[in-house]
């Protein structure tokens, strides 16, 4: 399928105008590599009421798992976080989206490698944008390569497979299951 330039001509390249799980939740949209194991950190974080893994930023309308793989769809593999800002402040997700991931290899992470796998903040106002600015450049006094993370706003956001949500909670494909547990500490484990 041809990718259509124009965002009103295709609907990937449109804002995620979707509504949180619940009134007075926000969304938040991060790319850090595979999405299991980023997803299974913002599910224990306190403030975090769902999590959503799925694709975002590419250019092809319902991409499927096998076609954001082969690299040709432009997306990423985001988690997509509904959460209380009042019990979990943006830049809490911001510090632990920091701490999961090496923000300064381009399309990588660890052995994974694909544009899929990119670091990313996605944001749904611009005070999360700037929250998110401000955090790169406090990240950016920490470390002395170049973090390639890109900042830009929220495109639609297409759920990922079933089996794809909550992977490592439900036991990923060795069947061991993983504690969502809010304030949960034990180490992610990724596996297929």
């Amino acid at each position: 399928m041809a990718a259509a330039t124009a965002e009103g001509a295709n609907p990937a390249l449109a804002s995620d105008l979707d509504s949180p799980a619940q009134p007075g939740l926000h969304l938040a949209q991060f790319a850090a590599g595979c999405f299991w194991g980023l997803e299974l950190a913002f599910q224990r974080l306190e403030g975090v009421v769902k999590t959503e893994v799925g694709y975002s930023q590419g250019h092809l309308p319902d991409p499927t798992y096998k076609a954001v793989c082969r690299g040709d769809t432009g997306h990423a593999e985001v988690v997509r976080v509904h959460f209380d800002p009042a019990a979990c402040p943006y830049p809490a997700l911001l510090a632990l989206f920091w701490s999961r991931h090496d923000p300064t290899t381009l399309n990588r992470q660890g052995n994974d490698i694909g544009t899929q796998y990119r670091s990313g903040i996605y944001y749904y106002s611009e005070a999360q944008a700037i929250l998110a600015r401000e955090s790169m450049e406090l990240k950016q006094k920490e470390i002395k390569d170049k973090i390639v993370t890109e900042i830009v706003p929220a495109k639609r956001f297409y759920r990922a497979e079933e089996y794809h949500q909550q992977y490592l909670e439900k036991g990923g494909g060795r069947g061991l299951k993983q504690s969502a547990r809010k304030g949960c500490h034990h180490p992610i484990r990724c596996y297929g």
